[in-house]
């Protein structure tokens, strides 16, 4: 028999804010985000008579609160919220999080990479944040007019998430976790973020995949301003690997998109995706060339002010990946931008 290739999903979209069915116990909640990428996925665990899980939770604005109300008054209601799963610190996945837990009792379980970096960006308002931004920016070559109106912006952070509670269940690699009727296992995601919470099931039927493995599009991998000359690629490409033994008749929910089958060409597609990039980004500095020069020749759209700074991470993390693989070099520049050039 041929072998079967590309993904295949396994559920229509459905309506917003309206929990659907996508396995026996799991619900599938679809979030709205002001962004490009309209929507997150949060997922409703039934836990029978002990109440309920809900892994991650939208962005912390007045809407999300409205929708979460709801849904803790209806389908929610009359058992309690007992656990609150965050995959990873990102605001559309932990800005609810302590408003949740603080509302319903719920204790907050997270990997502890993830707790404290949500921890500090929502309660950072200080100087040497802006300070480290622009550092980053002008390292990147912006042009002054997108520096200043950057750091006029300050910390986005705080303006979508609020603080996670002071106190959670730290959650590990490797242990196993029951959701419902289900025993899964902690697999850490890393590259778009530091220590992210996968989950795959025991029967290897089922895989919780955040944001570590998306249908349709790639997710982000950035350098951060609090790290600039980190390599997250090379993190995110090795964690690849451990998703590798997995089969093609696993049922993937990703936090953006539907849940489909096919994780093995996923994963091929993934690490082809991240292969391209990196040969355009070698040709855009055969002459040397600034990573904001640089940027452009990454990505298939126009990028609008909202994009700037997870095109910007992007472009960090393709050249620094380079970097430590010594196909380019790099030097400052007397503006105090890095140029690159291609070796």
């Amino acid at each position: 028999m041929a072998k079967e290739t590309g993904i295949r999903y396994a559920a229509p979209t459905p309506p917003y804010d309206e929990p659907f069915e996508v396995a026996p116990g799991i619900f599938w909640l679809r979030l709205r985000l002001p962004l490009r990428l309209d929507h997150v996925n949060v997922w409703l665990i039934d836990e029978g008579a002990d109440g309920w899980t809900v892994i991650d939770t939208g962005f912390d604005t007045p809407e999300t609160r409205t929708v979460w109300n709801a849904i803790l008054a209806g389908p929610l209601a009359g058992r309690p919220l007992r656990r609150l799963i965050v995959t990873h610190y990102h605001p559309d996945h932990c800005g609810l999080a302590g408003r949740l837990c603080a509302r319903t009792g719920a204790e907050l379980w997270a990997t502890r990479t993830e707790w404290l970096t949500a921890r500090w960006l929502a309660l950072d308002a200080t100087e040497a944040f802006d300070d480290a931004y622009e550092a980053y920016d002008r390292a990147a070559g912006l042009p002054e007019a997108f520096v200043r109106q950057r750091r006029q912006a300050g910390n986005m952070y705080r303006k979508r998430a609020g603080p996670p509670p002071a106190s959670y269940r730290r959650v590990v690699a490797g242990e196993e976790i029951r959701l419902g009727d289900r025993r899964f296992t902690v697999i850490i995601g890393e590259g778009h973020a530091p220590e992210m919470i996968t989950m795959l099931s025991r029967e290897g039927d089922l895989l919780i995949a955040a944001d570590q493995i998306l249908p349709r599009i790639s997710p982000v991998v950035a350098v951060a301003p609090s790290a600039p000359d980190a390599d997250p690629l090379t993190e995110f490409l090795d964690s690849l690997g451990r998703y590798e033994a997995i089969a093609g008749d696993c049922l993937v929910l990703p936090s953006h998109g539907r849940p489909f089958f096919g994780l093995p060409d996923r994963l091929a597609e993934l690490r082809h995706h991240h292969a391209e990039r990196l040969e355009r980004a070698l040709a855009a500095c055969r002459e040397p060339a600034t990573l904001f020069e640089i940027m452009p020749a990454l990505f298939d759209i126009e990028i609008v002010p909202g994009q700037l700074g997870f095109a910007l991470g992007e472009t960090y993390a393709h050249m620094n990946h380079l970097l430590r693989h010594g196909r380019v070099e790099r030097w400052r520049g007397e503006d105090g931008a890095w140029r690159f050039r291609r070796l």
